[in-house]
């Protein structure tokens, strides 16, 4: 066997024996020492980049009083689009019952997609209380759900400093609470995704000190290209080394300046600078007919991951 099909074969067997709970732990592996490449231990050297599609795109049709789409529907409207998985917000999750998860996971699969991730709503920054525990009990929840729906990860946010709070302290009880949840996680064999959501998670900068103050195998970041607003495209070539899970909007917006075009071929270079591996989720939000926008970005984005 050459040594680097023993290696591969390694880091293969190792990173399954966690998933399924055998002794062992993926964050002792050494991360790659290539300058830009991946920050995510166990991660073989390279990049392989898969098309999925966010339900929120679609957030007009699934909500509301008469909602036009079903979760159902948007899974078959991303087997229609030809892509390699589909990602399930929480927010339009008709109930949280094992007989409901389990149809959405069975229609994913039957439709040839992976669920690449199923993104909810947090904030971690509350201080020690019923409205913390609450947050907390609510992602340990959606941890057991996402473990049943098979989803790829789950999109956390930090959240944000509360009145009279100074970003220090906010800092330090979202790192607390991802810590907390991520042990949880990793029971579970699902990794968390903290994504740059303004607040605490604004910058470059701000979003890999929770990242590393958490330090877990099982937290990593949830990149989308469209909410850094300082130095876009050197702050996402920072962030993309960490990325577990991408979401790609299709403008970006540098400071106060009006919103462009994002430049998918700049974004998809960084991410296989990056060695990043992994699905990356057209999250469209432009106001245009999402009917009618989304399926020209995604030949566009598609192209640009080729």
């Amino acid at each position: 066997m050459q040594r680097r099909d023993f290696i591969r074969s390694t880091v293969a067997a190792a990173s399954l024996g966690g998933l399924l709970g055998v002794e062992g732990n993926i964050a002792n592996a050494e991360p790659a020492a290539v300058p830009g490449a991946s920050r995510i231990a166990g991660r073989v050297d390279g990049s392989g980049l898969q098309l999925s599609l966010a339900a929120y795109s679609f957030r007009r049709e699934l909500s509301g009083k008469q909602p036009t789409m079903t979760l159902e529907g948007f899974v078959d409207y991303c087997a229609e689009q030809d892509l390699q998985a589909t990602e399930l917000t929480e927010y339009y999750f008709r109930d949280k019952s094992p007989e409901y998860i389990c149809a959405l996971r069975r229609r994913a699969y039957v439709n040839g997609l992976a669920i690449s991730g199923s993104p909810l709503g947090n904030d971690f920054c509350h201080p020690p209380g019923p409205a913390r525990d609450k947050q907390i009990a609510h992602v340990k929840a959606w941890i057991d759900v996402v473990a049943l729906l098979g989803s790829q990860t789950i999109r956390v946010f930090a959240g944000k400093a509360k009145k009279g709070s100074s970003e220090a302290e906010a800092l330090k009880l979202a790192i607390a609470g991802l810590k907390e949840v991520s042990e949880y996680a990793g029971r579970k064999g699902v990794l968390l995704a903290i994504e740059n959501h303004g607040g605490i998670t604004s910058t470059a900068k701000q979003l890999l000190a929770l990242v590393k103050g958490v330090d877990s195998p099982w937290l990593g970041v949830n990149l989308d290209t469209g909410n850094f607003h300082t130095d876009v495209y050197a702050s996402i070539e920072k962030a993309a080394p960490y990325a577990v899970a991408v979401q790609v909007k299709v403008h970006i917006r540098e400071g106060k300046k009006p919103a462009e075009e994002a430049d998918f071929k700049r974004i998809a270079a960084i991410l296989k600078s990056a060695g990043y591996r992994g699905y990356v989720a057209l999250e469209y939000e432009a106001k245009e007919d999402a009917l009618k926008a989304i399926p020209r970005y995604l030949d566009r984005l598609r192209e640009a991951l080729a």
